[in-house]
Formats: structure tokens, C-alpha cells, sequence
């Protein structure tokens, strides 16, 4: 008889196999949800990056239980709300962006890479703003009328600086009070009865606003600021910072704010500020992959970072971001907040991008951040200064690329058809034989500082350095540090329609005014200087004195 194969095995049998089969596959599983978990984050920088789903941290307390993580704090915890679930985390992010080499992934081109001239630039890139609240208007420039005569609302037109900031909209309450918040109301209540300052010697007046109001909350800054830095996240978005080229600014801030030992504390019950250590330049250079015309990868990263710091710590939650501020300056900072309503809304933005026209700059909670050029991380100092005043023989100069709308009708006007008004797309060669980018603006009087793709130019601050006196053209540009110093003492702001006047207003300052002008950029340029160790009223100090500024300013007083 031919054979059948085995017998059937009982059912009891049967079952009992399936039982473990499956209690096998349950095991499986579980490990391999715990080698997941106990991963170390990884530094691997070829390919994009999300937020870890576990708390990195340098300090030992923080890798102790998140409930009994400050049990040791100097204030005590408060009566914690229980958290909310986490929101899902959109973690297929990898799965849709291609690593792929970036337009930005080598080092910003030295000068004589790009022009004979000298200057720094943005680097051209599509216009990827997505939906702004509000266009800017077309550039129609008025025709010249000969004899026209120039008016003092020429000069600094919507730039007036008597004035208080208007503030924006309080956000609500906080869910509890803390020690901080006492600290701030006191602060408030001290600045707005600062006492008059007169011939302080580390500080001149005219360049201010206020200067009373500015020293008593600088003196309450440095007595009473705490700021706790999240943790985390990996490298190279988060702690890394880049110290050259035009997005300098945020990677010297990141840099000298966590190796801060003055306001930076470990304890967040504690902290008045929380500072969300990423860097915009970086989130562009690992996330955006070229050609795309999208920033919408970067948007979602950010709303995952941010909905991961408010699941797993309540402070986020407490304020719904208010007391929570980063520091971005490349172009697309502000465009990678728009997914999450709080950030968008409630947090301090230190923002290059200070535009008011596109619905994400707040004027009154944001910080207009300077764009800083380095060219030397190691001697950020290098070659300032520039030649007296009554050696500057060129009226008016600007060397540089023609993106954006204002600079292509400043060429049309006075490109090579006035001597005193040396405006170039790029310095020939013949003319940097005899005199450099540089040298042409330690030789100017005026430095013409228009506009390119956005409102703020490296110019503004390379005018400073030099010690020209700017000549701002751009619309809609919160100036850096608005609510501090009055630019009308040192610079000269124009409206975008006036370029075709251009040289009839800077004709139309009389010589003591501009000779006073000059000598107070050569005062103002100490609040721009980048210091290895920072001193006191750096720009490292007026960034952090904008950001404290904008949270005792709302901070509610019952």
C-alpha cells in the first residue's frame, strides 16, 4: 500500500503548537521594540534627521525619571497638570525626502568666487514663500520731477522712533504661576519706573530709543535672566552651529548661549525663557532636497519637534509657547513655522526675516535679528573700521547681484551715469585693480543697502563695520533691534518708490547732520560686534536683551 505521509497530530496538540508560535512572535516583537528604545541617537550626517523619541541630555540629571528629574530644584516643582497624550509624529518624514546633495552643502564661496568686488550674497534660490498672508507691492518707482524739493518725511519715512512698540495680542494666561513669573512682573514694574540716566559712559544716548528704559532692563537681564536649552535632538539640525558665511548669526548666537554659564540653567522650573536650539540654516541644508520647490518637509520636522517637547514636558504647555523663543536668520525661518499654530503665533522669533508684509514677523513679540557676514569664525573682528569722514570722497556705493525687486531699478537709475553714485551689478575688473569691494566702502560716505530676495541684507551690518553710514531701501523691514535704538541717528531709511530721488535726498542732509550720523555709526558699531568670550552690549547680549525685552513686555500683570 502505498504510503499516506505522517498522521495527523491530535487537536490538543495542534493548539498547544499554535500557542507558542504565537507567544514566540509576541517575544520577537517585544525585543525588538527594546533595541529600537535603547538605540543611541546617531550622528550620521547623510541623511535627513528627525527629533529622537528619547531625551538626550549632557547633564546627569536629566537622565534620571522624567517625574523625579528636578526633585532636587532650588524652586519647587509645580503642581504639574497630568501631560497629554503625544500627538502622532508624522515618522515617515525619511521615507519622503530623498537624501540628495543640497545647493547650500559647500561652505558660502569665498568673494573672488563669485565676484571680483569683494561682497558678500545671498545665494540665489527659487521664491518658495508658500501662501503668504499678504504680497508685497509691486516696485513702481515715481518719475524724477527736476526742482522737486525734498522733505524731511523723505528721510526714515515709516521708521519713526519716538514712539513706543505697539505690542500684539497677549496670549492666554499661563496654566500655573511660577517663581519666574513673579521675577518678570517685578521686572516690568522696575523698568517702567527706570530711573534717568544721564552721561553713562558705556552708553550713548542718541542711539536709543529710551536709554534709561534700556539700561534698567539690561541691569535686570543680567541679575535675573535664566534660560533653560531643550536637549533634544540630534546633530546636525540641533547644537550645531555655523559660524561663517550670512546665516552666521544664528550659529554664533547657538554657540555662545549654550556655553553661556551666566543665564543658561539646567533646571527648567527656573527658566523665564526656553530657548529651542535649532539652526534654519541647517534644517535647509540636511532636509531640502534641490529642485523640489517645497520647504515643506522642513515645516513638518519643526511641528514634530515641537509636538515632541510639549508631550514629554509640560513647559511648552504652560505658556502654549509664549515664554519659548529660537533664532533663525536663513531666508525660510520664518516659512517653517506655519504648520503649528503656538509656534507661528505665541513664540519669540528671532528672525533676519523681519518682513511685516507676509503675516509671520509679529512686530512687538518678534526680534529683528541682524545678518552678520563672516568671513573668518576665528577673527570675526577682522579688518572693521574705515576711513574719517572727511576722507570719504564716493558719495554713494553698491556692488552686488540684481535679485529681487529693488535692486534691478537702482541699477536702471544710476548704474554708470553718475560719478558720485557708484552702483554696479559687479565691480569691473579695472576698478578692482585700484580699489576693492571693501576699500570702496571704507571710502564712501553713503552705503546703499537695498532689498534682495527678502528685506534684510548682510550690507546693513558690513555698512556698520565699515563705518558708512546705511542707506536701507526696503519696505516692510523691522530694523534690528526696533525696540532699542533709534536708527534715525545713524542711518538713513528710504522708501522703495523713492530710488529714482536717490541722490537729490542724500544731497538734500546737510554736512553736520550726516558728519553726526557718521560719528554715531562708529558708537552704534560696538552692539554689532561677534566676541569669542562676550562682553557687555555685544550682539550677542542686545540678542538676548530683544528676546528677555519682548517676554516681560507680556507678561500679564493682575
Amino acid at each position: 500500500m502505498p504510503s499516506r505521509g505522517p498522521a495527523p497530530l491530535p487537536c490538543k496538540l495542534l493548539l498547544s503548537r499554535r500557542r507558542v508560535v504565537t507567544a514566540c512572535a509576541a517575544v520577537a516583537v517585544l525585543a525588538a521594540a527594546a533595541l529600537l528604545l535603547s538605540a543611541p541617537a546617531t550622528d550620521d550626517h547623510s541623511r535627513p534627521y528627525l527629533v529622537d523619541s528619547v531625551l538626550e541630555s549632557t547633564s546627569d540629571e536629566l537622565d534620571e525619571p522624567a517625574e523625579g528629574r528636578f526633585g532636587d530644584a532650588s524652586s519647587p516643582s509645580p503642581a504639574e497638570p497630568p501631560l497629554p497624550s503625544p500627538p502622532p509624529l508624522e515618522t515617515n518624514l525619511t521615507s519622503r525626502i530623498t537624501p540628495a546633495p543640497s545647493k547650500f552643502l559647500v561652505p558660502a564661496p569665498s568673494p573672488a568666487d563669485t565676484f571680483d568686488d569683494g561682497s558678500m550674497e545671498e545665494p540665489e534660490h527659487p521664491d518658495l514663500k508658500e501662501n503668504p498672508h499678504v504680497e508685497s507691492a509691486p516696485f513702481i518707482p515715481e518719475p524724477i520731477s527736476t526742482g522737486s524739493h525734498i522733505r524731511s518725511s523723505d528721510i526714515n519715512q515709516g521708521h519713526d522712533m519716538s514712539g513706543p512698540a505697539v505690542l500684539p495680542p497677549r496670549p492666554e494666561a499661563p496654566l500655573w504661576s511660577t517663581a519666574a513669573d513673579e521675577e518678570l512682573i517685578y521686572a516690568k514694574k522696575e523698568i517702567d519706573n527706570a530711573p534717568l540716566v544721564s552721561n553713562d559712559p558705556d552708553l550713548y544716548a542718541p542711539l536709543f530709543r529710551n536709554v534709561s528704559v534700556f539700561r534698567r532692563s539690561y541691569e535686570l537681564m543680567e541679575k535675573l535672566l535664566k534660560v533653560f536649552i531643550y536637549h533634544d535632538g540630534s546633530k546636525p539640525i540641533f547644537h550645531s552651529p555655523e559660524l561663517k558665511g550670512i546665516y552666521a548669526s544664528e550659529g554664533w548666537f547657538m554657540k555662545l548661549m549654550e556655553g553661556n554659564q551666566n543665564f543658561v540653567v539646567r533646571d527648567p522650573n527656573r527658566a523665564h525663557l526656553f530657548y529651542l536650539p535649532y539652526s534654519s540654516r541647517q534644517l535647509e541644508h540636511n532636509l531640502y532636497v534641490p529642485g523640489s520647490n517645497t520647504i515643506e518637509p522642513l515645516s513638518i520636522f519643526i511641528k514634530n519637534y515641537i509636538n515632541l517637547i510639549s508631550a514629554k514636558l509640560p513647559y511648552w504647555n504652560r505658556t502654549k509657547g509664549a515664554d519659548h523663543f529660537f533664532v533663525a536668520c536663513h531666508d525660510w525661518g520664518p516659512y517653517t513655522t506655519k504648520l503649528h499654530d503656538e509656534l507661528r503665533k505665541n513664540t519669540i522669533k528671532a528672525l533676519c526675516n523681519a518682513d511685516l508684509s507676509e503675516g509671520f514677523f509679529i512686530r512687538g513679540r518678534d526680534v529683528s535679528l541682524p545678518e552678520t557676514f563672516l568671513r573668518s569664525p576665528r577673527r570675526p573682528l577682522r579688518g572693521i573700521g574705515g576711513k574719517p569722514a572727511a576722507q570719504r570722497s564716493i558719495l554713494a556705493f553698491y556692488a552686488g547681484q540684481m535679485h529681487g525687486r529693488v535692486r534691478p531699478a537702482l541699477l536702471q537709475y544710476w548704474g554708470g551715469k553718475d560719478a558720485d553714485m557708484r552702483i554696479y551689478s559687479r565691480l569691473p575688473h579695472r576698478i578692482t585693480r585700484r580699489m576693492n569691494y571693501v576699500q570702496h566702502m571704507k571710502s564712501s560716505k553713503y552705503c546703499i543697502c537695498p532689498m534682495g530676495y527678502e528685506v534684510n541684507s548682510p550690507r546693513i551690518v558690513e555698512a556698520i563695520y565699515y563705518e558708512c553710514v546705511p542707506v536701507i531701501i526696503a519696505d516692510n523691514f523691522v530694523l534690528p533691534f526696533d525696540d532699542a535704538l533709534n536708527w534715525s541717528a545713524f542711518s538713513v531709511v528710504i522708501p522703495e518708490k523713492d530710488v529714482p530721488k536717490l541722490k537729490e535726498i542724500l544731497l538734500g542732509i546737510p554736512e553736520n547732520h550726516y558728519m553726526a550720523m557718521q560719528s554715531n555709526v562708529k558708537n552704534v558699531q560696538k552692539h554689532f560686534l561677534w566676541h569669542p568670550n562676550p562682553i557687555k552690549y555685544d550682539i550677542f547680549h542686545m540678542i538676548l536683551h530683544s528676546v528677555w525685552f519682548s517676554r516681560v513686555n507680556h507678561i500679564q500683570i493682575e
